[in-house]
Parts: structure tokens; C-alpha cells; sequence
């Protein structure tokens, strides 16, 4: 049976980078992020997401995803109408990838809203990546190009590390990326145990 490991952490906490780490080792990944923007590009899900949001987040008739999240970040019962979309659609998808997964023992879940959807329900253990907040907000500011205004907001509508790590299995510290390796090369050592 294989063994659903979710990743997540908040914006800029380099959750994908731990990811992409594990995906070297030859570990199934999936980046929920990814896929629910190639989710977002789908003309079935445009339909959906102009009768409930309108025209406001679409530029020639096709999504914009920077008016998207200006207009879904600043209004959490958009946000929330968005999610109820995206995230139906996206664990369907998931659920035919880990059937394409199902001959390795274990697959990782990458998601930044991993607890705030309940997908957090669908894993058998959770890892949570943390950061200090200066460093999360330089990356964000260098990777999006967006103000630190910008990020904050964003961190605002997700859970703090706090709430993350009191229902997480293991923490990687990631201030340094060497460390944060080692760190996930013993979470893997202690999964493989637990697995046998």
C-alpha cells in the first residue's frame, strides 16, 4: 500500500525546493500548486470559475492569474468560492496520479494549503517546512516579483507555522539548504522504518 507523505509550509518557505530534493531520490511528487494551475487553464474550469467570480479575474475571455489572486487574496469569501472549485477538481486529479503511483511505497503530497483544504486528511504523514519570515519574504519578492505588502496579505490568508507544526508529523528547518537535506534524508529514514 503506498504511502501518502504530505508536504507543505507557507509562501516562501521553500517547500517546493524539499520537494524537488525528494523527487531526486527517485520519490513520486506532486505538486498541487502545478497542477491546479494546468487545472485552472482547463476551458470546463473557466466556465465554472466566471459564474461565480465573473469577468473580473479575465483578460480576452481567458484567465488572468495575476487578476486572480489580486482579486481572491484580498476577499477570503472569494478565496473561499475559488478553493470550493480548484479543490474538488484537483483531488480527483490526484487520486488517478497516486493510481499511476500505486507500485511505489511511498509518494509525497506537496501543497501549500494542505491543512486549510483537509487534504491533509488523505496522508499518512505530514512534513512541514519552515523558515524565518525575513528570508520567505526575500524569496517571494525575488521568485514573484511582488511587494512585501503583496506577501504578507498572502501569508495572512494561510495558517501560521505554529498552526502547521501542531498537526504535522516532522518540521524540516530550512534556513540552510544543506541542513535542510540532512533533515529530510532522517525523515525519509524514519518512514522507510516505519514502513517495513
Amino acid at each position: 500500500m503506498t504511502k501518502v507523505i504530505g508536504l507543505t509550509g507557507g509562501i516562501g518557505s521553500g517547500k517546493t525546493t524539499i520537494a524537488k530534493y525528494f523527487e531526486s531520490l527517485g520519490i513520486p511528487v506532486y505538486i498541487a500548486d502545478t497542477e491546479s494551475k494546468k487545472i485552472l487553464e482547463l476551458p470546463e474550469t473557466a466556465i465554472l470559475i466566471q459564474a461565480k467570480l465573473g469577468d473580473a479575474a479575465f483578460e480576452k475571455g481567458k484567465i488572468d492569474r495575476r487578476k486572480l489572486a489580486d482579486l481572491v487574496f484580498n476577499d477570503k469569501q472569494k478565496l473561499e468560492q475559488l478553493n470550493a472549485i480548484l479543490h474538488p477538481l484537483v483531488k480527483q486529479h490526484f487520486k488517478q496520479w497516486l493510481h499511476n503511483h500505486k507500485s511505489s511505497p511511498i509518494v509525497i503530497k506537496e501543497a501549500a494549503i494542505l491543512f486549510e483544504s483537509g487534504s491533509y486528511l488523505d496522508c499518512d504523514s505530514v512534513i512541514t517546512v519552515v523558515a524565518p519570515l525575513e528570508s520567505r519574504i526575500e524569496r517571494v519578492v525575488k521568485r514573484d516579483n511582488i511587494s512585501r505588502e503583496m506577501i504578507l496579505q498572502r501569508m495572512h490568508n494561510q495558517w501560521s507555522d505554529e498552526q502547521r507544526i501542531a498537526k504535522s508529523d516532522f518540521i524540516i528547518q530550512n534556513s540552510d539548504r544543506l541542513q535542510a537535506r540532512q533533515q529530510a534524508d532522517e525523515i525519509l529514514k524514519k518512514l522507510t522504518i516505519r514502513q517495513n
